[in-house]
């Protein structure tokens, strides 16, 4: 009884901390604002073919609406220092604090060939965000060696404040990644990266919308992924969050909550969540 009740309290407490990444289309605004209450945290991401003013102008007007509003700033997608400088300038200026570095998939990088080069272009400018998040991978990179990948994150600690961990649907292997990144001595914060409940015509009219190109990088990288949420009835995820909570409720695992890939599916994003805390006897 005392372990499923540490577990009902994880699961709660990672739902409770949840935040929403969504991709900068023109109607996810709209949808966010009906769907989403300001209290959730959301993140934005970027697109190599539309480049970074997208992910920038709706991190802004989130913020405006109240959210605590993350952009991604791939790096491969900043041209050089100047560039970075007024990009820093701009958020901060619009009072966002935190933002995500992802290396990026655009094809020919200016001065930031990956995200270390730019958490330490960010340094050389101050540091000016107090939030910063970089990525985990529990399972191989397509394109990268997994012993680089560990290098990478052991290298970028320094200047991040938390990971996110890349999709996974293995809670044997999350759980037995996060152990190991622990001894290693990597103690920054985990949010795990989890998917939204996705409708399969829904996830194909997505994958349409953010750009041939993009799709295609996206269906490269997430084969297995894209096959599991394409599956008729979709994946909602609990029994996957169950099974993460009993595995990595020890408070020295520093989990501290999810990232929601919604594929701009947030209203039954939400309800998904909401209904999950019900059931836990939570309040959303």
């Amino acid at each position: 009884m005392r372990n499923k009740s540490r577990t009902s309290e994880t699961l709660v407490r990672l739902l409770e901390h949840a935040r929403f990444e969504v991709l900068p289309t023109a109607t996810i605004e709209d949808k966010l604002l009906e769907h989403v209450p300001v209290e959730r945290t959301v993140t934005v991401t970027a697109s190599p073919s539309k480049g970074l003013e997208p992910t920038l102008a709706l991190a802004e007007r989130l913020t405006g609406h109240g959210y605590v509003a993350v952009p991604h700033l791939a790096a491969r997608m900043v041209r050089d220092q100047d560039e970075l400088a007024e990009i820093c300038a701009r958020l901060t200026g619009q009072g966002i604090t935190r933002i995500f570095v992802p290396g990026g998939d655009a094809d020919a990088p200016g001065a930031y060939p990956d995200a270390l080069s730019l958490l330490e272009g960010l340094a050389a400018l101050g540091s000016p965000f107090a939030h910063v998040g970089i990525t985990g991978y529990p399972e191989s990179h397509p394109t990268i060696t997994d012993d680089v990948t560990i290098q990478s994150m052991w290298d970028k600690r320094r200047y991040a404040t938390h990971v996110v961990s890349n999709l996974t649907f293995d809670p044997g292997v999350l759980a037995g990644w996060v152990r190991r990144m622990r001894a290693r001595g990597i103690t920054m914060p985990l949010l795990l990266g989890v998917p939204g409940p996705v409708d399969r015509t829904k996830l194909l009219s997505m994958a349409g919308k953010i750009g041939v190109g993009d799709s295609t990088r996206f269906l490269v990288k997430h084969k297995g992924t894209f096959a599991r949420l394409a599956a008729p009835g979709g994946f909602t995820g609990e029994r996957f969050l169950q099974k993460c909570a009993a595995d990595l409720s020890a408070p020295e695992l520093a989990v501290e909550g999810i990232h929601v890939f919604t594929f701009n599916q947030v209203a039954e994003t939400e309800t998904w969540r909401r209904q999950l805390l019900d059931q836990l006897g939570s309040p959303a």
